[in-house]
């Protein structure tokens, strides 16, 4: 039954309202993990693991399309793949519901399991360099939560969905108590919106943002890659903008393997038009190593030097190889590649505007969008104040699946936890525009070849999220597991 209300919670994540419907299944299955509770937590530790074992299967199933239809892995390898990852989330979750075996549950206990569970996804976040996709928290940005993300991050969205989930169960015990708390908190959470700790800069502006569309089969044919470069090049001169976007890896070739005159006929254009332009490309690194490819994001500014970001947070197995698995590699022919790794403290993108003053784009690429509290370091020890928030990205490793979507609700929370305005530009989708309440102002459909032309407004400040991380939700949740501790040692 867990699997199955594990499987549950994570397709109502897809939902319009996915942050409310998810509060009244989490109870249930908290209902059901302490109706069959022993004193010996080993008997019980597989409750957690089948409820989370159902959530991800369900939620990280665009796994198998990357494998299967795009790697051309066998069919049963690829599903045995996303079982086994799925499985290690799971025991994620069975170590955070361990506070559900406490002899005795009291409204405390609620305050408790939000607080370990809020170290666990933590952990989550940073063992072996993290994997933190399909927390609870992404569902807020159409939950009751939201508000609360630009103070103290998505982990505080995450503590008050297990907590006020917990407090649903209590009702029948004690409903004034309980209903009181969850009354308030959503209030409260709800009147937090009313502070805004960003203020707009400047005027707003014109950005373009570029959806090719290409399969990411045809990767390796190259009159198709001679047809994605034509798109992409034509469809950067179309018209001058403030900002124009191509995807992650829109132009598929090493930098300095490129047509001859593409870069320099981009630039020129971007002289003459006054337009700036981030393009998706393959950057080659000269290290210690010799000469290592990157998966960059390179800036073209009216009259200036070359910018270049370097994606700093790699993907284990498909950018870098872990230590010992290069045999996994060779054995399966993934195809797979081995990038360098972009420096944490790379510089925003400058936009330069006539007679205006600049604005600056901090830049993600694809998975870096996860990481909330690395984009919220970033943006406070930069040396130039962030207005803007870029991701670049391509999901056509990823099919028709429910990874887009996903992708979405996470650049929406980190609108949400810096009080900037996003700009998604993506391959096959979703491109969109979003403002600084993570609110989607405009998008384009998935899986078409497409041009999204818009306004966009700068925004500066930072949110109080920005300014202190994660530190005092992870200070909270610590002291709560202490207290828990310190409780059952007194039983």
């Amino acid at each position: 039954m867990l699997f199955v209300l594990g499987a549950v919670m994570a397709g109502a994540a897809e939902l319009p309202y996915g942050g409310w419907v998810q509060l009244p299944i989490l109870s249930l299955i908290w209902w059901v993990i302490t109706a069959n509770r022993s004193t010996i937590i080993k008997k019980n530790f597989s409750l957690g693991l089948s409820f989370g074992l159902g959530y991800f299967v369900v939620a990280l199933w665009w796994i198998y399309i990357s494998l299967h239809d795009v790697g051309g892995i066998n069919p049963i390898f690829s599903s045995l793949a996303v079982f086994l990852l799925a499985a290690g989330m799971a025991i994620f979750f069975s170590f955070a519901c361990l506070p559900l075996y406490l002899q005795k549950h009291t409204h405390l206990t609620g305050l408790i399991l939000a607080g370990t569970w809020v170290i666990i996804e933590y952990l989550r976040s940073v063992f072996l360099t993290g994997f933190p996709w399909m927390g609870f928290a992404e569902a807020q940005v159409n939950g009751p939560f939201s508000s609360i993300a630009p103070f103290f991050g998505g982990l505080a969205c995450t503590f008050l969905v297990v907590w006020i989930s917990w407090e649903i169960t209590q009702l029948k015990k004690n409903i004034s108590i309980s209903g009181a708390y969850i009354i308030a908190t959503i209030a409260v959470t709800q009147l937090a919106s009313i502070w805004s700790f960003t203020n707009p800069i400047g005027e707003p502006l014109s950005v373009r943002l570029i959806q090719g569309n290409f399969e990411q089969s045809l990767k390796f044919n190259p009159k198709a890659i001679e047809n994605q470069f034509v798109f992409y090049t034509d469809a950067i001169k179309k018209q001058p903008a403030d900002l124009i976007i191509t995807p992650e890896t829109a132009y598929p070739w090493p930098q300095n393997n490129l047509p001859l005159g593409l870069i320099q006929s981009l630039r020129d254009f971007a002289d003459s038009s006054s337009s700036n332009i981030l393009l998706g490309i393959i950057g080659e690194v000269v290290n210690s190593n010799g000469i290592q490819y990157s998966n960059r994001a390179l800036g073209l500014s009216p009259q200036t030097s070359l910018y270049q970001y370097d994606k700093s947070h790699l993907v284990p197995f498909g950018e870098f190889i872990p230590p010992g698995f290069h045999w996994f590699v060779n054995a399966f022919h993934v195809p797979m590649s081995d990038f360098a790794r972009g420096r944490s403290d790379q510089p925003p993108f400058s936009i330069e505007r006539v007679q205006q003053k600049s604005i600056n784009a901090a830049i993600t690429i694809c998975y870096e969008d996860v990481f909330g509290g690395e984009l919220a370091s970033r943006i406070r020890t930069s040396s130039q104040p962030v207005n803007l928030l870029v991701n670049m990205t391509n999901l056509a490793w990823f099919g028709d699946s429910q990874a887009p979507e996903q992708q979405l609700r996470l650049s929406q929370l980190r609108s949400l936890e810096t009080g900037l305005p996003a700009l998604r530009a993506t391959n096959t989708g979703i491109t969109a525009v979003l403002g600084h309440d993570g609110k989607v102002l405009a998008m384009l459909p998935k899986f078409t070849q497409g041009i999204l032309n818009s306004k966009i407004q700068a925004y500066t400040g930072l949110t109080p999220y920005v300014i202190w991380g994660n530190a005092p939700i992870l200070g909270l949740s610590c002291l709560l597991l202490i207290l828990g501790i310190l409780r059952q040692k007194r039983i």
